[in-house]
């Protein structure tokens, strides 16, 4: 084992961070996050994760780091920014808005980063583990705990001066680093624009999110997409950002530093009709970096029919033509959302088309008032 005289100092590895496109870095004691443990135990119990597993599957596990690196001292946390410009509207047809942490790969860089950072630390013979968008690990808390923020009332991790638009990760390792000592202070004050600008009321508290209402989850989430909560999708296909577009913090941000372009793989808007008729393969290859539950397209195709029934023209022939295939279908998920959709967009009409009327999802569908 190296000895504590050969390990790289914290500034030494903010300098590697820095080259490899971190923009901050920070170290915690690895240590088991006991508050943080009991906020996901609490959170639930109280069901407010919304069957989302990721860290609420294990809080001991994903609050202790030394589970995921046996012998671990140290966090070494990283931030990446992941704001970009943000390109207009295509126009004309109907179009899912995608969020911007999900446009193009960003965790990739960031483990990038990360892994130059294990590899300075590998040099001098320290073991080292990189998690990132890892359920092993609850890295906002981690990230707190490193000094790198504070949490907002809308539960993301804010860099001071710098706003949320992050990916955050770390490198477990045994070696010896002096962690951060003081905690930064809160930044949010009395405001509350995020509570406030949150289309579904998801943020019921300061830093508590109910994910049951939280569009950025249920675009993700197994099953029926809530009715009640259709309308106020609007025309996102995956993900949100409202609570953090609305935030002060990110909007002095970025006026000091304007955002960047989008890069060449990055995909903000997403034709939904197209989606409608790509197969399984195509989806899967082209948004495959999205958690998809199960791996299962139909909950892309989902999210695209309430889109269709929030922005569609039911005039439009490919509009229409999309609603059919998904009534007429076999999938009973989709010809119910579909049977909303239609009739959202005043074409009731087109319901004669249900290949399966007596499908309880469907018979559901048929049942409920219309949109």
């Amino acid at each position: 084992m190296a000895s504590v005289a050969t390990v790289a100092t914290v500034e030494e590895l903010r300098g590697v961070a820095r080259r490899a496109g971190l923009d901050a870095l920070g170290v915690a004691p690895a240590t088991p996050m006991a508050r943080a443990r009991g906020i996901l135990e609490e959170r639930r119990a109280q069901g407010l994760h919304g069957g989302m597993a990721f860290t609420y599957r294990n809080p001991a596990r994903s609050t202790e780091p030394a589970r995921a690196l046996p012998g671990a001292r140290s966090l070494v946390v990283g931030a990446r920014r992941y704001r970009r410009a943000d390109p207009p509207r295509p126009e004309p047809g109907a179009w899912g808005r995608v969020a911007r942490y999900a446009r193009e790969d960003h965790y990739a860089a960031l483990r990038a980063g990360l892994g130059a950072v294990a590899a300075r630390l590998e040099a001098d013979g320290w073991r080292v583990r990189v998690l990132a968008d890892d359920n092993a690990l609850v890295d906002r808390e981690a990230a707190w705990l490193a000094g790198l923020g504070w949490y907002g009332k809308n539960a993301n991790l804010l860099l001071p001066g710098e706003g949320s638009w992050f990916v955050l990760g770390a490198v477990l390792t045994d070696a010896p680093l002096p962690p951060a000592t003081t905690p930064v202070a809160d930044g949010c004050g009395t405001c509350r624009r995020c509570l406030d600008a949150c289309p579904t009321g998801a943020i019921v508290d300061a830093g508590v999110v109910d994910a049951r209402r939280c569009l950025a989850w249920l675009v993700q989430a197994a099953g029926a997409f809530p009715r009640e909560l259709r309308a106020a999708l609007g025309d996102r296909l995956y993900g949100c950002d409202d609570c953090q577009e609305v935030c002060p913090i990110n909007r002095t941000a970025d006026r000091r530093r304007p955002a960047i372009p989008e890069g060449a793989g990055s995909e903000p808007w997403v034709a939904v009709v197209e989606l409608l008729a790509a197969g399984d393969e195509e989806l899967l290859e082209r948004h495959g970096r999205w958690y998809i539950p199960r791996r299962e397209p139909r909950y892309l195709r989902r999210n695209a029919l309430v889109v269709l029934g929030n922005v569609g023209d039911g005039t439009h022939p490919e509009v229409a033509a999309a609603l059919v295939a998904a009534l007429a279908g076999d999938d009973p998920l989709l010809a119910a959302h579909a049977v909303w959709a239609a009739r959202r967009l005043g074409r009731a009409d087109l319901l004669a088309h249900l290949a399966h009327p007596d499908d309880p999802d469907v018979r559901a569908e048929l049942d409920a008032e219309e949109a």
